[in-house]
């Protein structure tokens, strides 16, 4: 969590404000940032500073707590953790059906605001370690090619997030790019100097590889090796044929000719006929 919580304080009474910025201030990783005095101002703060928290009183002229709410969902904006703030008891229901972490009754104690700093806290925790732990799935997912939700599973049972034997995708950089290519659009492979050209249906990508590692990620039942330089998709072969002068080559299902080496002429032809 951030050393300190940036934080405003919505509520259309100055005394109500002012008495209550008074309370946080004897809290060191309260930050107040703002105060507003009505629904809009409070609307166009969050635009403004993207607050970590909002102390946010429910009656107020003009836009209430939960129209201020509604509009920072339609408009897209940061939701902020939110404590309401009032004097009438009859909004509690409703204001955790809105999912406010907590609701304080005018004047807050001492004692119940700090019950409700508690709760802030370990709901900004819970909200940062959910998002880091979603970046972290991520990222496992771009560099292993598991999917997102296996990932998730493994860590729910503690296992070892392990690399799945060969990916469903392949993850290519292209500059400040992660491109993640579905392993099953892959037509086939071949290399170009110290590069392996990618041709998938939608295109053609460069990734920096050797032949070895992407045999070793991509399952051989699928494809194969077809020359030292190149690796197909079975999927995509449409005909194994052979030239009179005892050469081989593979017609892919987009028309294109791929040589075939004779040291693999019977590994691709028992694959592509079987």
């Amino acid at each position: 969590m951030s050393s300190t919580l940036s934080t405003i304080i919505v509520d259309d009474e100055p005394l109500a404000r002012k008495g209550l910025a008074i309370r946080l201030a004897d809290h060191q990783d309260i930050n107040v940032i703002a105060q507003c005095a009505n629904g809009r101002e409070a609307i166009e703060a969050v635009r403004a500073h993207q607050p970590d928290l909002m102390f946010l009183d429910i009656q107020m002229p003009g836009i209430n707590g939960f129209e201020v709410l509604e509009q920072l969902i339609e408009q897209e904006l940061p939701m902020p953790v939110v404590v309401f703030v009032t004097a009438f008891d009859q909004y509690a229901i409703k204001a955790f059906e809105v999912h406010a972490v907590d609701y304080l009754m005018k004047p807050a104690d001492e004692a119940r605001l700090e019950q409700a700093l508690v709760k802030i806290r370990e709901q900004i925790k819970h909200k940062e370690d959910a998002e880091h732990k979603s970046k972290l799935v991520q990222l496992v997912s771009d560099v292993t090619g598991n999917d997102q939700e296996t990932i998730l599973e493994e860590l729910a049972t503690n296992q070892e997030v392990s690399l799945s034997q060969y990916s469903d995708v392949l993850p290519i950089k292209d500059g400040g790019e992660l491109s993640r290519v579905p392993v099953e659009t892959i037509l086939w492979i071949d290399a170009a100097g110290d590069y392996m050209c990618v041709h998938t249906s939608e295109g053609t990508h460069i990734l920096r590889k050797t032949m070895k590692q992407l045999e070793e990620m991509l399952d051989p039942r699928i494809f194969i090796r077809s020359h030292r330089s190149t690796i197909v998709n079975k999927n995509y072969v449409q005909k194994f044929c052979s030239q009179l002068n005892g050469e081989y080559y593979l017609v892919m299902t987009n028309g294109k000719e791929l040589k075939v080496s004779r040291s693999y002429k019977e590994k691709v032809k028992t694959a592509v006929t079987s």
